[in-house]
């Protein structure tokens, strides 16, 4: 997979003990990498991280991306070949909550990281993950593309479209030129879903609470359409972007990895783009239970209608969704009821990644190809 360019590879994870990072740092272990993590401490019970034993399996190390020293003494150690900036504050509500914090971690985070980068000199490759949320959301019915308007209603919003105009300054201020050793790009994704995702004001872990106790869903936003995809597709997109920006893979429209530096978007197909009505009920379908409308008066601005075009990444990374809107949900649906069930997180895990790898050489996909 990937060119097997991550075998022996030093890899460095911000935000690793996540639930994107986990799932990120489990697949990279697979593809035979050394891994540093670098974030704050474990969460609370249940916590994908914890369960799937990977603080005895990788480097753990605790830590803020606010902290730049902190930061920079655990990035020169680890010596990476390749940088996966994860670490955030994710939450578009906490943000109101939050919105200093959520600033400093989002774009001074994203600042100490590159910064780090361009002192050390030393030849790596990088992906700033960021959100889809980084657009100025017109609420209009096509997918946004990289070279649309950034911007941000809420604090988190404003805080993703501020580490994309972080990082492309950086980009181009440092990591340009010919003799540069640092390639940098940065990746979009939509709401992920998936297995082990345990945090508050999200509906999949709120239909999971819910369902396992036996009580109603309540849904506060059921008509809000988002581009709903497995944690696993925006994953294998990172991973292949930063094997692309090696130079070391041959694609038509990529010239020596400079070809692939810039903004990608990884959304799902455009099938997958529902309201949150649609997803509640398909969960439904694989864990018996009942929704209700929780609709709140007077909520916080949360955008409405949402979608990405990937046609930048189809074309120039030759990557595309694996699983649609059904597959996906059903993954996800079949690895919670399994977990709470007492199922060990590791199986359910590893199974995801080898049925999803499964269908994406199928699929004929460069990067799931030997």
């Amino acid at each position: 997979m990937f060119a097997d360019l991550y075998r022996n590879k030093r890899v460095f994870v911000t935000g690793h003990t996540g639930f994107k990072g986990s799932w990120l740092c489990e697949w990279l272990l697979e593809l035979g990498a050394e891994v540093t993590g670098f974030s704050l401490g474990v969460g609370e019970e249940p916590d994908h991280f914890a369960s799937l034993g990977l603080e005895e399996r990788m480097s753990h190390v605790v830590g803020d991306v606010r902290n730049r020293e902190r930061l920079r003494e655990a990035m020169l150690e680890a010596a990476p070949d390749f940088v996966f900036h994860l670490a955030a504050q994710a939450l578009v509500r906490l943000s109101y909550e939050q919105p200093v914090e959520t600033m400093e971690t989002n774009v001074m985070g994203t600042v100490n990281v590159l910064d780090v980068l361009r002192e050390s000199r030393r030849l790596a490759v990088a992906v700033v993950v960021t959100s889809d949320k980084c657009y100025k959301n017109r609420e209009v019915l096509f997918g946004y593309r990289e070279d649309d308007p950034l911007g941000g209603h809420d604090p988190y919003s404003a805080s993703k479209g501020a580490a994309e105009v972080v990082a492309n300054a950086y980009r181009r201020s440092y990591f340009m030129s010919d003799d540069s050793p640092v390639r940098i790009a940065t990746a979009r994704a939509g709401n992920v879903i998936g297995g082990g995702d345990w945090a508050r004001d999200r509906i999949v872990p709120d239909c999971v609470n819910n369902l396992s106790e036996g009580r109603a869903i309540k849904v506060r936003n059921p008509t809000a359409t988002r581009p709903w995809q497995h944690v696993l597709e925006p994953l294998s997109g990172y991973l292949w972007l930063a094997a692309v920006l090696t130079g070391k893979v041959q694609l038509p429209l990529v010239a020596e990895g400079r070809g692939a530096s810039g903004s990608f978007n990884f959304g799902p197909w455009p099938e997958a783009n529902r309201p949150v009505r649609d997803l509640v009920e398909e969960i439904l379908k694989h864990w018996p239970g009942e929704w209700k409308d929780a609709s709140e008066p007077g909520p916080v601005h949360e955008a409405s209608l949402l979608s990405l075009a990937i046609d930048k990444a189809h074309h120039i990374l030759e990557w595309h969704p694996v699983w649609g809107f059904d597959r996906t949900v059903e993954a996800t649906a079949t690895w919670y009821r399994s977990v709470c069930q007492s199922g060990p997180a590791t199986d359910s895990t590893r199974n995801n990644i080898a049925a999803y790898l499964k269908d994406a050489r199928n699929a004929k996909l460069h990067w799931a190809m030997d």
